[in-house]
């Protein structure tokens, strides 16, 4: 016997015992990585034939999977979290007890794709009518580890984009805003991953379609529970011109201790105060607006857990996405392929009989949902809803937009729209970010930047930080280097309370045509505020609005136009403290 350290997956150390089989009591660090599909054919002797059906361990086919060897030894093939792992010293035990004889080495590392193709025998050319039996469990539990690995670092959103015409094809997540590919899952081969989708629709409800269909565009839901958590996923497919792709939103259920108040979300106090104020009286809308995952719905439910315990609050969501506390909630699904939805029009009549203070209704995005905005704002009751728009100015263009349709009459009429506010959610640095001005000194880049705030948003330069991009133990995460150096995402918002606004009806009315638009602090030198405080790179929110020098080149061409106030002066006046 020999003793060894070695590392389990939670980290910790401990000691086990090899023994003269080479599968019991297994060193983790003995294991051999196969990086790709190149490294797997030149592996010799190759792998013969997949052993799960023989030891029943089908279900772990995605994780971990005993392999016959062309000399007749066998070896467990494993994901690097599993390779060391209890269930795998329990497997290397059975083979042992079999009298079958180790591979050497006995385990090898592979990646998600490369090991489910092994479990599937896609390296070999014998038909196993046994392992095909299981080939759809395999092929689910592949999905479901997908969908784990992205509860388990906070991703948004998992999107499978099938490459048709393509040996390899990607699978990326949006995790703190950014569209990555983790190491685990790269390198998927295209036509496993079309099964995968193929067997994961199955298991999708409310979905238009009784098959995944590559050429259409499909909707559904699938609830499911992943690390001990109730988890939705919200599936949207898009029929696009090298293969399907596939969004899948990833939403936690029952979240009601979870709602993060406006504060945690990054919500400055004198905006804060503005938000609670809209949420008195009766009557009028408050409308967020922003792009598609910059936390929309997040706000809204933490506004509306605000309202005190008299109100009766009704919502109408597609899906429900927070538990609000004492709100009576609804989901209502709707098709792609269906501009009426009788299910919504006969929820709408229902909720207006059910003599409620304030309603959230879900988002307005067609004709269909702007009819219900304008039906419920124009009743009495407060409403709060989200939409899609590049800024808090153009909402109103956005509603009064062919594709939704709501009057301007309506949206200019004294009283409807109570506040407007327009969010996006930049990444938060983490403690280990380095000082702007150090950074500046050997990094010309840096240094433009640098130069470029300080003329445009001044304040105290030292102040400013920047990203590490090598992250610290608090922040680094393995096989995604692209989220070193943030801890999480914080909002920054641009809001208007129209009845403040000076001709807002008339704006409105004329489509921003001989009114000057209405003064606001815009959301870039919030941002930049938030900067100065250290929380946010400079980097980031050039690439989340625009680049500096466009900005500069923006506020010369402003400051020229006759009848309006310079632009430089008014932003300055506004800007960075």
């Amino acid at each position: 016997m020999l003793n060894h350290l070695i590392r389990l997956r939670d980290g910790r150390a401990a000691h086990r015992l090899e023994d003269s089989a080479g599968f019991s009591h297994y060193v983790a660090g003995q294991a051999v990585t196969l990086a790709d599909t190149e490294a797997l054919l030149k592996l010799k002797p190759g792998p013969r034939r997949s052993l799960s059906a023989r030891f029943g361990v089908q279900a772990l086919a995605a994780r971990l999977c005993p392999v016959e060897m062309e000399d007749g030894t066998v070896a467990i093939f494993a994901l690097a979290e599993h390779v060391g792992s209890d269930q795998a010293d329990e497997l290397a035990r059975r083979i042992a007890e079999a009298g079958l004889p180790a591979a050497h080495p006995a385990r090898y590392i592979l990646n998600a794709s490369l090991l489910l193709a092994v479990a599937r025998d896609a390296f070999t050319r014998q038909e196993n009518p046994v392992e095909n039996a299981y080939a759809r469990g395999a092929l689910a539990e592949a999905f479901h580890e997908m969908v784990e690995w992205g509860v388990l670092n906070g991703a948004s959103d998992l999107h499978l984009n099938v490459r048709l015409g393509e040996a390899e094809s990607e699978v990326k997540y949006t995790v703190c805003g950014r569209y990555i590919a983790p190491e685990c899952f790269r390198r998927m081969p295209t036509g496993m991953l079309m099964e995968i989708l193929s067997v994961a629709w199955m298991d999708i409800s409310g979905g238009n379609g009784a098959v995944f269909d590559p050429r259409s565009e499909q909707q559904g839901s699938l609830s499911r529970q992943y690390l001990g958590r109730e988890v939705m996923l919200r599936w949207a497919s898009m029929a696009a011109e090298r293969g399907p792709s596939v969004c899948l939103r990833i939403l936690e259920k029952n979240r009601m201790a979870e709602i993060p108040a406006l504060e945690a979300l990054g919500y400055p106090s004198e905006q804060i105060t503005l938000l609670e104020q809209a949420l008195n009286g009766s009557g009028g809308a408050v409308v967020f607006a922003g792009t598609v995952g910059s936390g929309k719905s997040t706000t809204l439910a933490s506004l509306i857990a605000r309202l005190p315990a008299g109100r009766k609050v009704v919502t109408l969501e597609d899906p429900v996405e927070y538990t609000i506390p004492g709100a009576i909630q609804n989901s209502i699904a709707r098709r792609l392929d269906t501009e009426a939805h009788e299910a919504f029009a006969t929820k709408l009549r229902a909720l207006k009989r059910s003599a409620m203070t304030d309603v959230l209704l879900g988002e307005v995005r067609d004709r269909e949902t702007g009819r219900a905005f304008m039906d419920l704002s124009g009743s009495g009751i407060n409403v709060y809803t989200t939409v899609h728009a590049p800024s808090v100015a153009l909402i109103t263009e956005r509603l009064a937009s062919d594709f939704i349709g709501v009057s301007r009459d309506f949206l200019a009429m004294p009283g409807t729209l109570k506040l407007l506010v327009w969010q996006a959610l930049l990444p938060k640095l983490c403690q280990c970010a380095r000082p702007m001005r150090l950074e500046a000194r050997r990094d010309t880049a840096i240094a433009r930047r640098l130069q470029a705030v300080s003329h445009l948003f001044p304040g105290p330069s030292e102040a400013l930080r920047v990203r590490n991009p090598e992250g610290c133990a608090q922040c680094r995460r393995q096989g995604v280097p692209e989220l070193h150096g943030y801890e999480g995402r914080s909002v920054v918002a641009e809001m208007m309370v129209p009845a403040l606004q000076p001709d807002f009806s008339e704006w409105v009315r004329n489509r921003g045509r001989g009114f000057v638009q209405p003064q606001l602090r815009p959301a870039l030198v919030n941002a930049m505020n938030q900067a100065y405080r250290g929380m946010f790179d400079p980097a980031d929110i050039e690439e989340r609005f625009h680049g500096f020098d466009l900005e500069k080149s923006m506020r010369e061409a402003q400051s020229r136009q006759q009848g309006q106030p310079p632009a430089i002066a008014r932003l300055q006046a506004a800007g960075a403290s």
